[in-house]
């Protein structure tokens, strides 16, 4: 994929996009998922609150090491549902060399629901 291709976008265009970060307060195998998956739970702060995620990252990380880690995610998408949850948030990652996601995650501690600038 070329990126180089794609349509400038404005300054506009990127403030409409809610990136922040949250902290994963429960995370579990989301049995009933067509590929692997997990679900989670995660705290954005007192602005945005606490959001159900589903995320297919079952390939770097368990369930229970997601405990208390901060993520990055897209808070301001509409909810979508799959399979038996409603997922409120776009947790972010990057695929690496074989496919698998790895987590857009911060390398210190920023409050729950600091937003990416």
């Amino acid at each position: 994929m070329n990126f180089l291709n794609n349509p400038q976008i404005t300054w506009d265009d990127f403030a409409k996009v809610e990136l922040r970060a949250g902290t994963i307060l429960e995370a579990e195998v989301f049995k009933e998922a067509r590929r692997p998956a997990l679900k989670l739970l995660i705290d954005f702060g007192l602005d945005v609150g606490v959001k159900k995620s589903s995320a297919q990252i079952t390939d770097l990380y368990d369930p229970e090491e997601l405990i208390g880690k901060q993520v990055l995610a897209v808070v301001n998408f509409p909810p979508k549902q799959i399979g038996p949850i409603m997922s409120e948030c776009l947790v972010t990652g990057f695929h690496n060399q074989e496919g698998a996601v790895v987590l857009t995650m911060p390398t210190q501690s920023v409050p729950n629901g600091a937003r990416l600038i």
